[in-house]
């Protein structure tokens, strides 16, 4: 029996190689490309994924080392459930909203491919539901959505190639309601969550004025982010 799951075990990976691998032999010149017609060498230095909920829309942004970056595609979301609003206890189905990064990448995953949200960060380990917070929120293929965002196999392949090749980690991961500008704030109609709203608000507009993520940190009474 033992031997049988170590087997089975082992095959499972072998799999999951296979299909990064074979991934990566379809889709590398493609990947290449879409680096290079953003005026970048591949493999990028870094990357910052930017996800707008309203919109339906990931942005992947790249650069090069302490440098502005620059947008390299945009894609829509294909499934993501919930409604606007921050993700606060298991089985809301939401969506999470805040400043996360990306801490593991799944090849083996049932919706082809994924890469994990740091959900329930700091912040939301203070602002959740103390017991049951939820977690394993993921960035993936396929078309369908439990508190995830899918993005479709063929984007999910560039995003994930280009995202696990970047020379510096960690790669972070904003995940925000709207556009935060001025307008897209006003347009967001949830005295609930304005607050909330507007505590992200700045992390949204240093990112708009310096083409780099801002450094944060988060207080270890209430949770909010503050930004460095």
């Amino acid at each position: 029996m033992r031997l049988l799951v170590l087997l089975t075990l082992v095959s499972t990976a072998a799999l999951a190689k296979d299909k990064v691998k074979d991934v990566r032999a379809r889709r590398a010149a493609d990947v290449k490309a879409l680096v290079e017609k953003a005026g970048l060498t591949y493999p990028v230095d870094e990357v910052y994924l930017r996800g707008l909920k309203k919109e339906r829309l990931l942005e992947l942004w790249a650069g090069k080392r302490g440098e502005p970056m620059v947008l390299v595609k945009s894609y829509p979301f294909c499934a993501a459930s919930g409604e606007l609003g921050p993700k606060r206890k298991e089985g809301d189905s939401q969506v999470p909203e805040g400043l996360y990064e990306v801490p593991e990448f799944n090849p083996y995953s049932d919706y082809h491919l994924s890469m994990k949200v740091s959900y329930p960060n700091a912040s939301d380990r203070l602002r959740s539901d103390p017991k049951r917070p939820g977690g394993l929120i993921y960035l993936h293929g396929n078309c369908a959505s439990i508190g995830c965002i899918a993005i479709q196999d063929e984007p999910i392949e560039e995003v994930y190639l280009i995202t696990i090749d970047a020379k510096r980690r960690p790669i972070r991961f904003d995940i925000f309601p709207s556009r935060l500008t001025e307008e897209g704030l006003a347009s967001l109609k949830d005295p609930d969550n304005g607050d909330f709203w507007k505590e992200l608000m700045p992390a949204y507009t240093a990112f708009e004025a310096n083409r780099r993520p801002a450094p944060f940190t988060v207080s270890r009474k209430t949770g909010a982010y503050v930004l460095k």
